[in-house]
């Protein structure tokens, strides 16, 4: 229905002057940019109104993005602790290998390098007998360890397994008053062995001379010798000698190079002479099982 009393323009002609009216300011607009204040006005005003209608939506991109960016974070972070422990274990060989390359340069390439396989574990439980250093693994035989395998910290070696279950292992400490280790000072070549003092941060190096080559900071490295520990891996540092004249034999301590006292992961090294794994484990297995009711800690002679 047409309306009784129209008053002004009709439609038409008010969409047509709109569309001219808006071409207008398009162009001055665009040509010579006296519209910059008005638009920047209109933004500020209408600027709340925009938050509060992006607001649902913003929300919802924060929240997700949140969650998946420390999802994301503890990913990387769990990955880079572990690669992290796996370089650390593979640089521990290079004082030991810098100082037999000094010493002797055409037997570089027979030195021991570190083997292909290395498996993480984490510590889930600490014995608490204050006269045993022993900590259990959270891996056993269903991973492939046996008894006797060397176990390294991202600093040094931390001790060896004398106990596989299917899903744990037994770690014997080399501070454990039981446990011996075949050594040798990484400056001079110098072979001793590193006892146990039943102390968690202490060694100690027996039956060495009053006249022998070492001195308090020397680094003391794996030896190789009773084939349980591969040679060149940081045991501990010296860090006290006493030589008392008219004693046969020096009275030396050394700290671990392990901290051994707060560790939470440990490395288990498969070295590069399996057949001599595969003889002699099934030798040991039955003699430690007897064994563990009475003295379940073997000694690593050199």
């Amino acid at each position: 229905m047409k309306p009784i009393f129209t008053q002004g323009p009709s439609i038409t002609f008010r969409v047509i002057l709109a569309v001219v009216f808006s071409l207008v300011l398009m162009i001055i607009d665009h040509r010579q940019h006296h519209l910059e204040s008005v638009r920047s006005a209109l933004s500020t005003v209408i600027y709340p109104l925009q938050y509060v209608a992006n607001l649902p939506l913003s929300i919802g991109h924060w929240a997700s993005e949140t969650f998946a960016t420390r999802t994301r974070l503890q990913d990387e972070n769990r990955n880079l602790k572990k690669e992290n422990l796996l370089l650390q274990g593979r640089q521990q060989k290079l004082a030991a290998l810098e100082a037999e390359n000094m010493r002797l340069r055409d037997l570089l390439d027979s030195s021991f390098k570190i083997g292909d396989r290395v498996l993480i574990a984490e510590l889930i439980a600490v014995d608490m007998d204050p006269y045993r250093q022993l900590v259990l693994l959270n891996k056993g035989s269903s991973s492939g360890i046996f008894k006797g395998q060397p176990v390294l910290h991202a600093n040094a070696v931390m001790g060896q397994v004398v106990h596989v279950n299917r899903f744990t292992s037994s770690v014997l400490m080399i501070t454990d008053a039981s446990h011996a280790l075949p050594i040798q000072v990484n400056r001079n070549g110098l072979r001793t062995v590193a006892i146990g003092s039943g102390r968690i941060n202490e060694l100690e190096l027996p039956n060495l001379p009053n006249n022998a080559d070492i001195e308090v900071g020397d680094l003391l490295v794996t030896s190789g010798l009773g084939g349980r520990f591969p040679s060149g891996y940081p045991v501990a540092v010296v860090t006290s000698i006493i030589r008392e004249p008219g004693e046969p034999f020096a009275r030396i301590k050394a700290q671990p190079s392990a901290h051994l006292e707060r560790a939470r992961e440990a490395l288990l090294v498969w070295t590069l002479t399996p057949p001599e794994q595969t003889d002699t484990t099934p030798q040991l297995e039955p003699e430690k099982e007897v064994e563990s009711t009475t003295e379940p800690v073997p000694r690593d002679n050199p």
